[in-house]
């Protein structure tokens, strides 16, 4: 067996593994876009001889953490033919994976799992979920007159790349798009956009949705105030003569929408969705910004578990000085001092984006120790609220 990237004349093979093991046909049109942007050094098979047996694409994204941009590697594409299951070639490619990844400086990878215990053996933590509302056209919210004005059919993605960097950058783990991403991903096919421009003419909210059966499906809704939120629902709200409810997705998890609403009984529903793990736990942990520290340095010891990426394995001393700036030391096998907490990279994973907070890990034993440190670390921890509207 060998491991090793993707030739540019592989397309094929890795095309006809991909739609058996994810149940689909690309039309002709979608197989020419697909080569089109087929990049095989982002692709790592396992093969024998010419034979490809399993792979994955490791795709260089980035992500907005504590305001700040992260290097982040995309898991996706993992897929073996079924006679060459359960014969270690994913975990192979996984911990391989996470090497490159390594080497690359990207600190962080996402992925969308098939199985949430199956990605959860190789450091991966579910770390974001989303919200799905369905509101009768009886319960909208109330419409109102805004001094901006709305435009349809905004398709500038300037314009709406700009609310979207200034509404997604204070959440954790939002993806950074470029140009062509948007293109292909996210204003692709014959969905409808709307952006609100203040009196000012600053375009401060925009919404992509699709009109079907009498329903209103929105994908995203964006806003940077609640006048541009107000004047988004009355836009949609004036659908009310073709459209018996608004069926909205994506909708972050602190959004408080049915709290406003004149009647919350609506349907509503929390879905998980996509998994974080720490690829590089020292480099990772020296980015992150901590709570200041007042007078003195917060130290603690940390044992970590993480099999599938053996350097961020053992025995650490985070050290935290008065700015909330880290340094993470490894501490030699023959350390005989007392250990504070000890954990998996999963849960430090789910801790360190802001999904899970450090004393509810330590509740249900995902964090053990002492109690104090647990504390002392959730004092050390700045709150934050995890979310993602992409997808690969």
């Amino acid at each position: 067996m060998e491991l090793r990237q993707l030739r540019s004349d592989e397309f094929e093979i890795s095309t006809k593994l991909s739609e058996y093991a994810f149940q689909y046909t690309l039309t002709p049109e979608q197989r020419e876009s697909s080569l089109k942007h087929f990049k095989p050094e982002r692709f790592w098979g396992i093969f024998d001889g010419e034979e490809l047996q399993a792979k994955l694409t490791i795709i260089p994204l980035q992500v907005y953490m504590q305001g700040k941009i992260l290097d982040m590697g995309g898991i996706a594409g993992v897929a073996t033919w079924p006679e060459n299951r359960r014969q270690g070639h994913v975990s192979t490619l996984l911990k391989h994976a996470l090497q490159e990844m390594k080497n690359n400086g990207q600190t962080l990878s996402f992925l969308h799992p098939f199985s949430i215990p199956f990605y959860r053996k190789f450091g991966w933590e579910l770390f974001a979920e989303y919200k799905k509302y369905v509101i009768p056209a009886a319960k909208f919210p109330r419409k109102a007159e805004m001094p901006g004005r709305i435009v349809r059919g905004v398709d500038d993605i300037p314009t709406l790349d700009g609310i979207y960097q200034a509404y997604v950058s204070r959440y954790h783990g939002t993806l950074v798009r470029d140009e062509g991403w948007w293109k292909r991903f996210v204003l692709q096919g014959d969905g409808h956009s709307v952006v609100y421009y203040s009196a000012e003419g600053k375009p401060t909210g925009y919404a992509l949705y699709e009109l079907k059966d009498k329903e209103l499906v929105c994908d995203e809704f964006v806003y940077l105030n609640e006048e541009a939120r107000t004047a988004l629902w009355t836009f949609f709200a004036n659908h009310d003569s073709r459209i018996e409810q608004v069926n909205m997705v994506m909708v972050p998890m602190d959004d408080q929408l049915p709290f406003m609403l004149p009647d919350p009984r609506i349907t509503q529903e929390i879905i998980p969705y996509f998994m974080a793990r720490i690829v590089d736990l020292k480099s990772f942990v020296e980015q992150y910004a901590f709570e200041a520290q007042a007078h003195h340095a917060a130290e603690l010891t940390v044992e970590v578990e993480d099999p599938a990426a053996p350097w961020n394995a053992g025995l650490w001393k985070l050290s935290v000085n008065e700015e909330g700036r880290a340094k993470l030391l490894e501490l030699p096998s023959d350390y005989e001092g007392p250990v504070d907490l000890s954990t998996d990279i999963q849960s430090l994973s789910a801790l360190f984006m802001g999904y899970k907070r450090p004393q509810a890990l330590h509740a249900i034993h995902r964090l053990t120790g002492n109690p104090a440190a647990a504390a002392q670390l959730e004092s050390m921890i700045p709150a934050g609220q995890t979310y993602l509207l992409d997808f690969f």
